[in-house]
């Protein structure tokens, strides 16, 4: 009997493609439960890019236990940007004149030039999913590809941009 948080063989050679192909529909349904199906789509986006850099991949010894931490850590943060964003709405309401400065034209041109430099079916499934609002099931329908396929397109989009957007 499994207590949910079972440790990997240390023979198995631990990668993000792997944990993915385990936990993905585990961790997917977790979240969906915990915060609903809009929320755990951003959620579980967000949890698979924040562990694809880290490099001590193969010395996890409860990755249901990490995934989880980290969607609920992102849940937190969320929270608090949230907030946040509203207190700063309520502030800009209430002084004339003050307002959040639109973004200028290089840092436009620079995002469109980082969508444009995916390769194509990365760019097909970022541009569905976040300049059309598109679900994942959605952007599967269309696109002819499982939802699995959109979730991993959109893991890898989402990681080449945040590496072009920290040089």
């Amino acid at each position: 009997m499994s207590d949910g948080f079972e440790k990997l063989q240390p023979e198995a050679p631990l990668t993000l493609d792997v944990l993915h192909g385990r936990y993905a529909a585990w961790f997917r349904s977790r979240l969906v439960r915990r915060y609903g199906p809009e929320e755990a789509e951003d959620l579980l986006q967000e949890a698979w890019l924040r562990l694809a850099p880290y490099e001590g991949l193969k010395d996890i010894r409860h990755p249901r236990a990490l995934l989880l931490r980290i969607a609920s850590n992102l849940a937190m943060d969320r929270g608090g940007r949230r907030r946040l964003r509203e207190k700063h709405a309520r502030e800009a309401a209430a002084a004339p004149g003050w307002g959040v400065e639109a973004p200028g034209q290089a840092e436009v041109l620079f995002a469109k030039q980082v969508v444009l430099g995916l390769p194509q079916p990365l760019r097909d499934v970022f541009v569905l999913s976040r300049i059309k609002g598109l679900s994942n099931r959605q952007i599967a329908e269309q696109l002819g590809i499982s939802p699995k396929t959109v979730e991993w397109r959109m893991t890898k989009a989402l990681a080449h941009c945040a590496a072009q957007f920290r040089r």
